[in-house]
This record gives structure tokens, sequence and C-alpha cells, in this order.
């Protein structure tokens, strides 16, 4: 079943051209099984998204396993961007050209194709040179494993390091994945104007804050449950008084527009040209349809700074 609405834009990251929204595939294997994760899957392909994030430690590692399943039959319509580096399992770890070696057959292996998209390290191993790393990513590159390159949770010293490491004519990184959102900024400063300045597409997760931008958290009503803010989580110290006002003012903003503050999430991260495409979460196939039809709107500069205005002195 094919897109039949208004097609999402795309963006590049290096040679690929991504939907402005993905689908983040942590969810598959842990919070949902196989099936329930096809039918997402294949929601946001007949939506007209064609990015897919996941890495092998998710889900202990069915999430690769899983999307591999599902996109057997439609794989040439996915463009396919995994994560290596944390630990998957005892001696599975790292940025090693050893274990990147392994790393990589065992990801497409479980994801059943011969190559993947983006192949990106999921955090900075300081034990390894960077150049070491990136040497053996070359190697995959040039062996047709992997098209591009990124990286994930680096800081813009990280960055200029790993720009600075690659050798004449090798493959360099294309993009940096780190947590950003209208209400966590604190990597403003450093990857992403780094990212900025170098033409690194960004790919921002975390975009609704863990759940504080979908409008479920609302001040003076009751918590929902299971989720991952809640009174004894591990984001408990984000329910303040002064990030559930700023909430509340980025709910009527969005409403007037007739909007939701999901759309604003996204709107915000997509009205700035470093990003590439946000990575968006879903456990059934109408939150992945929600999520591809909020990525139309942006916001005019105008617009922009009154957000500024509402979020002004929040970090989360």
């Amino acid at each position: 079943m094919a897109n039949t609405g208004n097609p999402l834009e795309t963006r590049k990251i290096g040679s690929l051209d991504v939907t402005v929204i993905g689908l983040g595939c942590n969810n598959f294997g842990g919070r949902i099984d196989a099936a329930a994760s096809e039918a997402v899957i294949h929601a946001a392909l007949d939506a007209g998204i064609n990015f897919f994030d996941t890495a092998d430690v998710y889900g202990g590692t069915k999430s690769e396993e899983f999307l591999g399943q599902a996109l057997k039959s439609r794989r040439d319509e996915a463009i396919i961007a995994t994560k290596f580096g944390h630990d998957v399992a005892p001696g599975k770890t790292g940025a090693s050209p050893e274990y990147i070696r392994t790393a990589v057959e065992d990801s497409l292996h479980r994801l059943g194709t011969d190559r993947i998209d983006l192949y990106q390290l999921h955090k900075p191993d300081a034990s390894v040179p960077i150049a070491d790393t990136l040497g053996a990513l070359n190697e995959l590159v040039a062996a047709g494993k992997v098209r591009e390159i990124g990286c994930s949770n680096f800081s813009a010293e990280q960055l200029i390091a790993a720009k600075a490491a690659v050798a004449p004519g090798a493959a360099h990184f294309v993009s940096v994945q780190n947590h950003y959102s209208i209400l966590h900024r604190s990597a403003e400063t450093q990857a992403i104007e780094e990212a900025a300045r170098e033409g690194v597409a960004l790919l921002p997760y975390f975009p609704l804050a863990n759940g504080l931008l979908t409008g479920k958290y609302r001040k003076n009503q009751p918590l929902p449950t299971g989720t991952r803010i809640g009174p004894d989580g591990h984001f408990s110290g984000w329910l303040t008084d002064a990030n559930l006002d700023a909430v509340e003012k980025l709910i009527a903003f969005a409403q007037q527009r007739d909007h939701s503050i999901l759309d604003l999430a996204y709107a915000w991260l997509l009205t700035q040209p470093v990003t590439a495409s946000v990575i968006s979460g879903a456990t059934k196939p109408e939150q992945a349809q929600a999520n591809a039809a909020s990525g139309s709107w942006r916001l005019s500069s105008e617009e922009m700074a009154q957000v500024e205005g509402i979020v002004a002195g929040v970090d989360v």
C-alpha cells in the first residue's frame, strides 16, 4: 500500500535521501514483539517514511532481527541505519577495528540484508584512537557493506578530532545523532553548531523529551501510568513547575495554529537546516502514521522567536 497523502520532504545524509521523519526502532523486541513491530514498520512505509533507525543493542538484538524480517519484501523502500559500540554481550562492545568487523557481520545477518545504509558508532570509545575506528569503517564502505558512516553522542571536540583523523579520500562521519529537543538544549552550543559548520547532518533523538512534549503531562492533572516520566521514574526530576508551565504554553501555541504539541516538537527541529530527520518512536501503526503526518509544518522566524520566549531558561 503506497502513501496516498503528500509525500514527505527528504533531506541529505551524505549520499542518502532520507525522509524528515524517521522511525526509531528501539521499542522492537522490548516493548513490542515481531508481529507488532512489523505492523508499525509497514504503517510507516505506507505513510511515506523511508528512514529506519535501530541498533544492535536494541531489544537485546531483536530490533534488528524484527526490522529485517518486516522489510524482507520491501528492502528497497527503506534506508536502514543501525549502530554499534554499546555492550551487546560480554566481549562484544567498543569501536576497535577487530570488533567492528565482527559487529557489522552480525548486524547484516540479523537485518537479512547485504548492506547497511548508515552505520553509526553509538558512543565514543576513548580506548581506541578514532583514526583506527574510521579506518575500519572505511574498509566496510569500500567493500560495499556500508554506504555511509555516522556517529552518536559525540561532542564538538570529538567531531573535530574525527574530522582531523580521516585519511585523504576516505569515508567520514556524515551524521551525528544526539539528544536534542525544544526542551533539551545543552547540545546546541556543542556538537550541533559544529555539525552545522561542517555540513554534518543532525539526527535528533528523544525529540519529545521522553514524552514531556506529547501532551500527556499536564499541570495539575494526574500523571499518565506506564511512562518514562513518572514519580518514581528515571526522569521524574523533569516534572517541575517551570517545565510544566512551558509545556502548557507550548500546547496553547500549537493549538492556536491547529496543531498538536507533538507537531510543534518536530516542526521546531525541522525548521533548523542542520536537522536531516527526526527519529520518532512508535509502538502502534497509528502512531507511525501520526508522526509522518506531523512532518510538514515549518515555523516562521516570528514563531521560532515566540517559542524561544516560552522555553527560555528551560533545559531538561
